[in-house]
């Protein structure tokens, strides 16, 4: 007579769970392999949580087998236990319940992390480096990964890299950086943010305060690959004609124009510039923030107003002010 153990046993049971959801064969036994306590999960537990998780935090019945598969240690925590407590403190971050809604369907174990252990210290964290306590839900909600990273680790090293070309610890700033783009905190510093920060000292030519400047106000720049992104960027502009000193000028005012894209942004501006308006590129050069503006609906419908009006003017002039400034410059009425 064959004996059934308790664990073979709850096995089946989970298993029989998992099928009612929807969930395959092969589903199945990718989640038992990635999380061994699945195995022993009590399906009272499991059917609680998988409800809770629907009714309460708001997830669709169509995401939420993905949202399992993923992280299939949620449906083994106690519900009041590690469930409520983390959803609640969650949603006391959020301005609204989707927003929370969002963070756990983009990373769903951030429901497995410990309140007490992971959420609070790395809420302290963020404080203690001047993030004000009405940010710190935009920060770990837009970026919900910060959770799984250690402090000491990997955090507390990005920000001693940080405080070493320049950032003041003590001043604030470094949380400024990170609420204005937390995706930061989630690069390492030898594989992405050291090689950016050279490559814009050696070759773009920035000083180190142009360096700062661009973490500081553009920081989404120094997270882009050098080899894919800022590299053909630069050599493109070199290849337009714009001279070592103007590309250093241009990043220093517009840092962004090392990651827009050369073939839906860079190319047809500078084409319009020259080709059509005429100009030079040492316009651009003193003025980076033409390829901050709307190529259609911007600098089209605008040029096409001075040139009708036979107004010469720079591309400041034409581009730096809000449309009803711009027509009245112009003495052109909108009608």
């Amino acid at each position: 007579m064959e004996v059934v153990t308790s664990t073979s046993s709850s096995s089946m049971s989970i298993k029989r769970f998992l099928k009612e959801k929807g969930f395959d064969e092969q589903s199945i036994d990718k989640m038992l392999t990635k999380c061994k306590q699945l195995e022993n999960a009590q399906t009272d537990v499991a059917s609680q949580n998988w409800d809770y998780l629907t009714n309460t935090v708001g997830i669709q019945d169509r995401k939420l087998p993905y949202i399992v598969s993923r992280c299939p240690k949620i449906l083994t925590l106690r519900l009041h236990e590690r469930l409520v407590p983390m959803f609640e403190c969650l949603s006391s971050l959020g301005r609204n319940p989707r927003e929370v809604t969002s963070a756990i369907t983009k990373f769903p174990p951030i429901l497995a992390h410990s309140l007490e252990e992971k959420l609070c210290p790395l809420l302290a964290f963020f404080q203690a480096l001047g993030v004000p306590e009405s940010h710190l839900g935009k920060i770990l909600l837009f970026n919900p990964r910060l959770i799984s990273y250690g402090i000491e680790t990997k955090l507390a090293v990005i920000v001693s890299f940080l405080a070493s070309i320049g950032l003041d610890k003590d001043s604030g700033v470094i949380g400024q950086v990170l609420v204005k783009h937390p995706f930061l905190m989630g690069y390492s510093v030898e594989k992405r943010l050291r090689p950016t920060t050279e490559f814009l000292k050696s070759c773009v030519g920035l000083s180190d305060d142009g360096v700062v400047s661009v973490f500081v106000n553009h920081p989404q720049v120094v997270c882009r690959d050098v080899g894919k992104i800022l590299r053909p960027n630069y050599e493109y502009l070199k290849e337009c004609g714009f001279g070592d000193a103007q590309i250093a000028s241009m990043v220093a005012g517009y840092p962004p124009v090392l990651i827009k894209s050369v073939g839906n942004s860079l190319r047809p501006r500078i084409r319009f510039l020259v080709d059509v308006m005429g100009r030079g590129l040492d316009e651009v050069a003193s003025y980076p923030q033409f390829f901050q503006h709307g190529l259609k609906k911007k600098v089209e419908s605008r040029y096409k107003v001075v040139k009708k009006s036979d107004v010469d003017c720079s591309l400041r002039d034409m581009l730096d002010c809000n449309n009803k400034k711009f027509h009245e410059k112009f003495g052109v009425l909108r009608v």
